[in-house]
This record gives C-alpha cells, sequence and structure tokens, in this order.
C-alpha cells in the first residue's frame, strides 16, 4: 500500500509539471523570441526565478536532512559551451526547447513525440562516433551543502511565503488557475519548480531527458520507473491542453517530422557535451549555483538569438530581392 501511495503521488507531481509546462507555454525559445522581438523578458526571468525557488528549497531540505544525494556538477570547459551551443541550435530548429515540445505535444501538435526519439539518437550517435570523455567533475562542496544555516532559512521563509501569497491572491488561486487558459509564466515556472523539486527529492534526478541520455549510454537502471514518470509528464500536458481548450491535434506532415527529429537530435548531441539539456540546466544546475549550469543556459540563449536574427535578415533579403 505504501509503494502504491507513493507512485501516486510521483505520477501527480510529474502530471502537474506537464500541465503547468502546457497552460504557462513555458519554452526557452519563446522566452528568447520575446525579449528578442518585444524587448520584454518576463518569460526569461521567470525561468530564472524557477532556479531561485529550488535553490530556495534544495538548501531547505538539506537542512531538515531530506536530501538523500547532492547533484553532481561539472568544470565549466570549451566543450560545455559548444554543447550549449548545439542546445541552442537544436532548439531553434525543433521549434521548441524540451519543454516546449512538452507544451507543444499538449496541444494536440503530435509531431513533438518525435523529439524525445530525435533526442535520444543525437546522444546515441554522439556517443558512439566522438565517445566524449567523461567530464570533469567540481571539486569541493557545493553550495547547497555549504550555505550558512541562515541563508537557508531565510530563502525557505521566502519560498514559503511566495507559495502562500500565489494561493490567497484572486486569480492566482487554485480554482482560477484551473480556469485560465494560459497561466502566466511566472505562476507556471514556480508549480514546476516546486512540483520538480518534490519529485527531486522523493526519487531524485528524474528528467527524462536524462533517462534518455542514460539510455543511450546503455544505463538502464531504473528506466521502468523514469519511463512512467515520464509518460505521466505527457499526459499532464495533454490534460492541461484539453482543460485550456487549446487542444486542437494539427495534421502530421513530412516536413515537421524531420524537423522535431533532427532538432531533438541536436539537443541531444548537445545535452552529452554539457552535459544535461536545459531541463537539468534550470532545475538542477542553476539552482545549485554551478557557473557551468549558468554559463550553459547563457550560451544557448544567446545561440537561439542568433539563429533567429539570422533567420530575419535572410527572409528580410529574400522579400527585398522578390521585389526588385
Amino acid at each position: 500500500m505504501d509503494i502504491m501511495i507513493r507512485g501516486l503521488a510521483f505520477a501527480l507531481c510529474a502530471a502537474l509539471m506537464g500541465f503547468a509546462i502546457q497552460r504557462g507555454a513555458t519554452c526557452t525559445v519563446a522566452a528568447v523570441d520575446q525579449l528578442v522581438r518585444q524587448r520584454q523578458a518576463s518569460r526569461l526571468v521567470a525561468l530564472v526565478e524557477a532556479s531561485l525557488w529550488v535553490c530556495a528549497g534544495l538548501l531547505l531540505a538539506h537542512r531538515l536532512s531530506l536530501l538523500a544525494q547532492v547533484p553532481v556538477g561539472y568544470v565549466l570547459t570549451a566543450r560545455v559551451l559548444a554543447g550549449a551551443v548545439l542546445l541552442g541550435l537544436g532548439a531553434f530548429v525543433n521549434g521548441a526547447c524540451v519543454f516546449g515540445a512538452i507544451a507543444r505535444f499538449g496541444s494536440g501538435e503530435w509531431a513533438y513525440a518525435l523529439t524525445p526519439a530525435g533526442f535520444y539518437l543525437g546522444c546515441l550517435a554522439t556517443g558512439a562516433l566522438f565517445d566524449p570523455a567523461a567530464p570533469a567533475r567540481l571539486a569541493g562542496p557545493s553550495f547547497v551543502a555549504s550555505a550558512s544555516p541562515a541563508l537557508a532559512w531565510c530563502l525557505a521563509a521566502a519560498l514559503v511565503g511566495r507559495i502562500c501569497l500565489a494561493c490567497l491572491r484572486g486569480r492566482a488561486g487554485v480554482r482560477a488557475l484551473l480556469r485560465e487558459r494560459l497561466w502566466s509564466p511566472h505562476v507556471a515556472t514556480a508549480v514546476i519548480g516546486i512540483a520538480f523539486l518534490a519529485m527531486l527529492l522523493l526519487v531524485g534526478a528524474w528528467a527524462y531527458t536524462d533517462a534518455l541520455a542514460d539510455l543511450a549510454r546503455g544505463m538502464t537502471g531504473g528506466l521502468a520507473g523514469r519511463s512512467f514518470l515520464a509518460a505521466c509528464l505527457f499526459a499532464g500536458a495533454v490534460a492541461g491542453g484539453r482543460a485550456a481548450g487549446r487542444f486542437r491535434p494539427v495534421a502530421i506532415d513530412a516536413g515537421s517530422l524531420a524537423r522535431c527529429l533532427l532538432g531533438g537530435a541536436l539537443m541531444g548531441a548537445g545535452s552529452l557535451l554539457v552535459p544535461g539539456s536545459n531541463d537539468g540546466l534550470i532545475l538542477v544546475g542553476m539552482p545549485m549555483l554551478w557557473p557551468y549550469a549558468w554559463a550553459a543556459f547563457l550560451a544557448m540563449c544567446m545561440s537561439i538569438a542568433a539563429a533567429q536574427w539570422a533567420r530575419g535578415r535572410l527572409v528580410a533579403w529574400h522579400v527585398a530581392l522578390r521585389g526588385t
């Protein structure tokens, strides 16, 4: 019975993450596009805010001895930055990052089911062709393990206050949130961060991109459980799309399938070099305040912005050429 209850709790947390990702249209590509086109950073700030709330939760969990295993960090190298650029280019080609692919799938764009498949193939090909050496791990204690108790409790109080404020605000109440067609980026990423933190404390690292990367390396430990959680994540996204009336299945064509497969492959190759995809960077590496994670996320965003700028210039050049 205890196993069943725990399994149900895991499934609900994963589904809640998917639900929030779809409702908030959470995506690094969309966040960078908003910054480039509208000169607004609300989506990007919301992603960083999610990292900070997870950081506060990890500090509290460590002080209460609830963090069974501290995640591993890596040294910032040229390999990390190269992988981050591939992550960004893959997200651009795909039209969405690994978060955004979940949101798009939850809206009925079935072609995005090939993004995880491409991600796996990218990891598999990179490992087979380049045989990347194991990245150097960070030496010394992590920020979570070495932070002062006063800082930990202050950040924990801020986290609790943020949750209470979100629940008490009229439009951010639970019933109102369920009725809203689109959540604000800050509300969505707060829910994502809290749900992911709960899962991290309950089952450890479980991100579906990490599971695909491990599978490509031949590491199948816990694969059944992680696959189940990934299925709950995508099911939660579909539930979010249906509840908001945004679930409209889109006809699948060869172009969209190829784009999702190629974009996923590029992201998979980049994640093997970093290591970690943008979900792991935002929800694990950045909350741990590891320099490699923050630098990789910045490099990913810059490569997306550069690709968007280049596409805009090509379109403008093509229009001008046709007009002459």
